[in-house]
């Protein structure tokens, strides 16, 4: 999904009060593309980052770790975007081409788990 910095990355967003890393994966990835049906396969890891928030705190300094989940979904799943989840654009991708179309360097360690693990599941 194309990110209100106009970066292609994967959702992601806060823990509800509640819900446990696995949950609130799965509810921001449901908001934020739309998609129906999906069901975790394996987590990958971990990056934490800062930056300037846009929104909520206008130019505060934010830390924030974020925890990324191998998710799948019917062949068939459509990606509808919510503009009001920040989400600019979403797309498919060959799995070949992910890596290539990522924005962000401190995705590449998750993304390198994550096409191994779909490579693996489709030997």
């Amino acid at each position: 999904m194309k990110d209100s910095y106009d970066k292609w990355t994967f959702p992601k967003g806060h823990v509800e009060a509640g819900e446990d890393l696995e949950e609130a994966a799965a509810r921001e990835t449901l908001e934020e593309l739309g998609l129906l049906e999906i069901r975790l396969l394996d987590p990958l890891g971990k990056i934490d980052i800062w930056f300037r928030d846009r929104f909520e705190k206008e130019g505060t300094l934010i830390h924030k770790d974020i925890h990324y989940f191998l998710f799948e979904t019917p062949s068939d799943a459509e990606l509808v975007v919510d503009p009001a989840q920040h989400v600019k654009e979403a797309k498919w991708v060959l799995i070949t081409q992910v890596q290539k179309l990522s924005s962000y360097k401190d995705m590449t360690t998750i993304l390198q788990r994550a096409v191994d693990l779909v490579r693996k599941m489709h030997l």
